[in-house]
């Protein structure tokens, strides 16, 4: 690999394309469920919306590892940006008259293109860190912390900027003019990108993607549920309650819940990324062995599962939307999303700390290959726990998830103390 500050610039790089891409990725996302919640569509119906992208997250992650070992992570990366592009093109075609079987396959399909797209992207620019961060446990926190957390602000961002061009542009106005951004930003990391990364090795072998690593198998496991934890509300189910709590159905209406409840989402990933930024300086990583770390992610975990079990009981409590109830969800939820951001800080971590360099990008891969079957299984469990038992079902599962979380941590050890 490249001297030190080529690889700096190379980080850069691939965190500035990354940016990009998650801020259309958050703007997709709240495009397409508040555009098809105000056409009728039921919470199971927009939970299939995105079933394909978390299905296309699963099979992109396990072989995105070994194809980054094998062609380079560049070329992930630039596949990723590309695709995505093409996706937004696509959903430009949607057509009104179509049915909503036509709509929900259609768009389905296209989702899971930007699935494809967005773990090509993100596998990329997270296994970029283990080989570009400087040497020894700090630094590499510091540079996972910074990179996760300033894509998660980015992405909250994008949540807001999604629900404004809903409601100032329109739909197809909206991914079209995402379209051509994300072109021009690929363009320019075609042209400027340094050197500093892998080119890959030819003799990468596809079943190298499976981990024998007790550690990295268990993490995953942990990573399954936690992310299944935040996506059981995230989804589908807190939007789809703010929108009846705001809205009366009248255009005035629907403009300003949609104003409000991409400014929620914004907030609480913003909020997600800042604190995630700063998990170094909240654990005192400095100071802490990686044996340490482990215990705090249990720790972590544990008070975690705490919050989404208390508004569950307030949601039963209150019988029905109320004002009282409203606030407390937003305050709780926003609560969830600082405890998350630091559980999922020491997951990034641990993960990089536990694999080697020469396995990092199939280690990765398979990481957040759980990863993405935990947001499938918060996603379709989100549109139906909602559907079935409303907040307090919805609410229930997500804190039982976070629990599982915390026993499968329980189960990592330190090979360094």
């Amino acid at each position: 690999m490249s001297a030190r500050p080529e690889g700096l610039s190379a980080y850069i790089a691939v965190t500035a394309a990354y940016w990009a891409f998650m801020l259309t990725d958050g703007a997709l996302r709240m495009l397409v469920l508040l555009h098809f919640h105000t056409l009728g569509f039921s919470p199971v119906q927009l939970a299939y919306l995105f079933v394909l992208y978390e299905i296309a997250g699963i099979v992109t992650n396990l072989c995105a590892g070994w194809i980054a070992a094998r062609f380079g992570l560049t070329s992930t990366l630039y596949t990723g940006l590309a695709l995505q592009v093409v996706a937004l093109l696509a959903l430009a075609q949607l057509n009104p008259s179509w049915s909503v079987g036509a709509s929900v396959a259609f768009v389905m399909l296209v989702q899971g293109a930007s699935g494809v797209a967005k773990d090509l992207a993100k596998m990329s620019s997270k296994s970029a860190v283990k080989l570009l961060a400087p040497t020894g446990d700090v630094g590499l926190f510091r540079w996972v912390a910074l990179l996760t957390g300033s894509k998660n602000m980015v992405k909250g961002v994008g949540f807001l900027l999604g629900a404004a061009l809903l409601a100032t542009v329109g739909f197809v106005g909206a991914v079209l003019g995402m379209a051509v951004v994300l072109a021009v930003i690929l363009m320019a990391v075609l042209m400027f990108m340094p050197v500093g990364l892998p080119k890959g090795r030819k003799d990468a072998k596809f079943t190298e993607v499976f981990s024998k690593d007790r550690n990295i198998n268990w993490l995953s496991a942990a990573r399954v549920v936690l992310f299944g934890a935040r996506d059981v509300w995230f989804v589908v189910g807190i939007p789809i309650y703010f929108y009846a709590v705001l809205s009366d159905g009248t255009t005035d209406s629907n403009r300003t819940a949609f104003f409000l409840i991409g400014a929620f989402m914004a907030v609480w990933v913003i909020l997600y990324g800042l604190v995630q930024a700063s998990a170094p300086r909240i654990l005192r990583a400095k100071s802490r062995s990686t044996s340490q770390l482990i215990s705090a992610a249990r720790g972590w975990a544990w008070a975690l599962a705490m919050i989404p079990a208390v508004l569950a009981g307030a949601t039963l409590m209150a019988n029905g939307p109320q004002t009282w109830l409203t606030l407390t969800i937003i305050g709780g939820l926003l609560m969830f999303g600082a405890l998350f951001a630091v559980n999922s800080s020491l997951h990034s971590f641990l993960i990089l700390s536990f694999t080697e360099a020469e396995r990092v990008t199939m280690d990765v891969g398979f990481y957040y290959m759980a990863n993405a079957a935990g947001r499938l299984i918060g996603t379709l469990a989100s549109g139906l726990s909602y559907q079935i038992g409303g907040l307090p079902l919805m609410l229930g599962i997500a804190s039982g998830m976070v629990a599982l979380s915390a026993v499968a941590v329980s189960f990592l050890v330190s090979e360094k103390g």
